[in-house]
């Protein structure tokens, strides 16, 4: 019999409505195996092992009584960055440190009420920046493929876990790719919804123009079963659009003969490497024999991205962290002195990476420079979108490397952040644009380290996208393979 916790979430939820195996048992094996690799690993920050195993035994006894949600009994883990309420919610920080939010995020309410089991809380860079998950002050994750490889990020516990076996899915945050390239470097199937698509009241917010929660999990179908529970207007959130949410499970049943995907020659660059290149170009040739037509494209505006992210990313970084200052919310160093002690406090709660980024975005707001970079910035970003706006019209989707490179070892990109910033360079185009995306396993290099597409739509195609990850994925075993750690 297969384990447990080798089970796709639709696998584990034939099983429970099957009542092959209990939510209590499903949890337990999950809870055994974070206990025997979270060591290794590190991809928790906080296990709920006796709430999980609590709200188990709830799933079974309501299942007894006839009852069934989407997700009943199904355990899941939630990115450190969203809301849990009564759990500790730090963002990977030190400046928040013990905070536990009164309510939970408009994503997390939705999976409560479709059933979820929560693990426990993952790791992740601090306050979403970064890409490797080196920045956070809390934990250094392992990328279960080579532990001495990151695991990508800022979502990289989210991806660790899948990858590990440590949960069944996980809620992640892209705001320049934290949720795709970490699948990338994980062999994970990862989500970046449309902005919009879903709410973002409850996250810690680091980029509010362009942060995103979405889900990872081993297949495209159960992406789309977390999808279909996340997404859909919010009054929280007016950022929410107020748009019909489709079934995107029926979607991924239909096939991908006539569709039509652009290859664009701005992702395929000098410097990449090769083995990147011949798994995606193989991917794309498998979609093309079942029946799709490629065409070259062209995202003229695309080489203009890292710096347009660069300047946007901490300026709204830079506002919306200034609540974090031992008063209104945090712990407070104390020095006696108004001054001192903001500075001391955000001196010492911040990490180098959140403080680089918050002096690169109020430089770029301050006054004399807003017009010279923001304002710019902001124009550029209209004709990165009218680049995708343009392609769209003649293509369904468009398919792209996910990562230049596979998994880099711990400390090669710290010292150079143009460097570590570079590893973003194909995921901030759509990031940019608040279009989708969709990282899929397509191959792995000559290391065993894994590599990734993406399959990129207009806003609100998800459910295109996700019809084109699942076909390859019928036709493909990469995204079924494991690490050897797992065992």
């Amino acid at each position: 019999m297969t384990a447990l916790t080798e089970l796709t979430l639709s696998q584990a939820l034939a099983g429970l409505r099957a009542k092959t195996f209990s939510a209590v048992e499903l949890t337990r094996a999950y809870l055994d195996q974070i206990e025997r690799l979270n060591p290794t690993i590190q991809a928790y920050l906080a296990v709920t092992g006796e709430q999980a195993t609590a709200a188990a035994a709830a799933a079974d006894q309501a299942r007894a009584q006839g009852e069934d949600q989407p997700l009943l009994g199904l355990p899941l883990a939630i990115k450190d960055v969203i809301s849990t309420k009564g759990v500790e919610t730090t963002a990977g920080s030190k400046i928040i440190q013990g905070y536990k939010p009164i309510f939970d995020a408009t994503v997390v309410g939705r999976l409560y009420a479709a059933g979820m089991v929560l693990l426990g809380k993952l790791n992740c860079d601090e306050f979403a920046m970064g890409s490797s998950t080196e920045n956070s002050a809390y934990a250094l994750t392992r990328n279960p493929w080579d532990t001495e490889r990151v695991p990508g990020g800022s979502s990289g516990g989210s991806a660790a876990a899948v990858s590990a076996g440590m949960a069944a899915g996980t809620l992640g945050t892209d705001t320049g790719g934290s949720i795709r390239q970490p699948g990338s470097l994980c062999n994970v199937t990862a989500l970046k919804p449309s902005y919009g698509r879903c709410s973002r009241y409850g996250l810690i917010a680091f980029g509010s123009s362009l942060d995103c929660p979405g889900p990872l999990a081993r297949t495209v179908e159960d992406v789309a079963r977390l999808l279909q529970v996340m997404a859909g207007h919010d009054p929280l959130d007016a950022t929410t659009m107020p748009v019909a949410v489709p079934d995107y499970l029926q979607a991924l049943q239909g096939d991908v003969k006539g569709l039509r995907i652009g290859i664009p020659k701005e992702y395929f660059i000098d410097g990449m490497q090769p083995e990147v290149v011949q798994a995606v170009r193989a991917a794309i040739q498998q979609l093309e024999q079942m029946g799709a037509t490629v065409r070259e494209i062209s995202l003229p505006h695309t080489e203009y991205s890292l710096p347009v992210y660069y300047i946007i990313a901490p300026a709204e970084a830079s506002a919306n962290l200034a609540r974090f200052d031992g008063i209104r919310f945090g712990p407070k160093v104390d020095t006696g002195d108004m001054r001192s002690t903001y500075n001391a406090t955000r001196g010492q709660g911040f990490g180098p990476e959140v403080k680089r980024r918050i002096m690169l975005g109020t430089y770029a707001l301050s006054a004399g420079y807003y017009d010279a970079y923001y304002g710019k910035a902001q124009a550029v970003r209209t004709l990165i979108k009218q680049d995708f706006d343009t392609a769209f019209a003649n293509v369904d989707v468009i398919c792209t490397p996910t990562a230049p490179s596979t998994a880099f070892k711990f400390g090669e990109n710290t010292g150079d952040p143009i460097k570590m910033y570079l590893e973003d360079v194909f995921t901030l185009p759509a990031s940019l644009a608040g279009i989708c995306g969709l990282n899929v396993p397509v191959g792995f290099d000559g290391q065993g380290l894994p590599i990734g597409m993406q399959i990129l739509g207009k806003a609100f195609a998800e459910d295109t996208i996700l019809r084109v990850g699942h076909q390859y994925q019928q036709a493909t075993d990469w995204h079924t393979r494991r690490p050897a750690l797992v065992g």
